[in-house]
């Protein structure tokens, strides 16, 4: 089966860390016939380079540059639009495949052709993928991951592979503050398509103190709450869980420390090895 991986970069990102993320989706058991990277506005010369050196040495590279940065829902419409094949993966710029990993995806497809998207689990890393501090499962079978996704993201982003053509009628990606992969869940989760995760880790994700801050603040928590509106207004939840999930997320991201927050989060959202 031809697929595409759909990437997106900016001038925040890193090098060594895009480097070691194109090579890892390269060195595949089961290449992919084509990587899309949109470039999210200008990027530094030695990253600009790095992809120049793929898009020569790979014919199947395809780059998109923006001239200026629009954020990560809007590249990610963009380059999905430009994505040839109908099975799509999206992978982040600093994270690690696992070398099996779209093989175990695209198996799934072959034996299920109601399926719309599969993810899988993370693992969490800090400098080196040996030092793994937490691991992001997730649920597995249909049912239970339209149950889980009202109460929090049922899908690791940077895992997933998809039908584009499922993605583009509920309206591709959509730029929404820190959370344009849950948008687009629930979007599909709406239209009725079918979900799977695997019970494998599929990307080793890097991470460091700074995600426990992102996850927190006013802006991350208006983002949040507006999904749960939809969520509301579209009647995937009731009106006592949306007041549930908004006083929730406003004592975790808005009234509580950081620190308290990383301990939180490390002890009741991950796994630990």
């Amino acid at each position: 089966m031809e697929f595409s991986v759909l990437m997106s970069v900016y001038k925040n990102d890193k090098k060594e860390f895009l480097k070691l993320a194109i090579d890892s989706v390269i060195n595949q058991t089961v290449k992919p016939n084509e990587i899309v990277i949109v470039e999210d506005g200008p990027i530094d010369e030695d990253m600009e380079n790095l992809i120049k050196d793929y898009e020569k040495k790979y014919k199947f590279f395809k780059v998109i540059r923006q001239k200026e940065n629009t954020g990560l829902g809007n590249a990610l419409r963009i380059g999905l639009e430009e994505c040839t094949y109908e099975l799509v993966a999206r992978m982040d710029s600093d994270d690690i495949c696992v070398p099996d990993r779209f093989e175990k995806q695209l198996k799934e497809f072959e034996q299920d052709e109601k399926l719309s998207i599969v993810g899988g689990f993370i693992e969490e890393f800090i400098d080196d993928t040996t030092n793994v501090v937490g691991v992001r499962d997730v649920p597995l079978e249909n049912e239970d991951i339209k149950q889980y996704i009202k109460s929090r993201c049922p899908l690791n982003h940077m895992t997933v592979m998809f039908k584009k053509e499922e993605v583009l009628k509920v309206g591709n990606y959509v730029e929404w503050h820190y959370n344009e992969d849950y948008y687009l869940w629930l979007r599909m989760y709406l239209a009725n398509c079918k979900f799977r995760n695997l019970s494998d880790t599929l990307v080793k994700v890097r991470v460091g103190q700074e995600m426990y801050k992102r996850r927190g603040g006013l802006s991350y928590f208006k983002s949040e709450a507006s999904l749960q509106k939809f969520m509301l207004k579209n009647k995937i939840i009731t009106f006592p869980k949306f007041i549930y999930n908004v006083l929730l997320r406003l004592i975790l991201q808005v009234l509580m420390p950081n620190k308290l927050r990383a301990f939180i989060f490390k002890k009741f959202a991950r796994k630990q090895n």
